[in-house]
């Protein structure tokens, strides 16, 4: 069994959209062996994808295919994260020095919160 890669990575939820998917491979940023890969391309169980998103490339391995798009909680079922540890630790400062960062979980900012973030940045 095979899957277009573009469909793959919407259904694991590496895009939020098909679209995304399909330019991303259009951009040459989705390839295994180091080949661009087209939109089109079928995976198959077994194959290392290589998905660059912003400077860091995350490594992936075809463990499944899912029917549709899948939950979160349910993504590890489909794909094995492959990705070297220092390239995660790279991606966890890129998300912390890119503008606002809050932690997972608390929530959406208070009305204060805010307030001193609009602060913080207008000063």
């Amino acid at each position: 069994m095979a899957m277009r890669i573009d469909k793959y990575l919407w259904c694991i939820r590496v895009y939020k959209t098909r679209t995304l998917a399909a330019d991303a491979c259009k951009g040459g940023k989705i390839k295994i062996g180091g080949q661009p890969l087209k939109a089109s391309y079928e995976v198959k169980k077994g194959d290392l994808l290589e998905v660059k998103i912003q400077s860091i490339i995350r490594k992936y391995e075809v463990l499944d295919f899912p029917k549709s798009r899948v939950a979160a909680k349910e993504v590890e079922t489909y794909r094995a994260e492959k990705t070297d540890p220092a390239e995660i630790e790279k991606w966890k400062t890129i998300k912390m020095n890119s503008g606002i960062f809050r932690e997972s979980g608390t929530g959406r900012p208070t009305k204060k919160d805010r307030r001193d973030m609009i602060r913080f940045f207008n000063d």
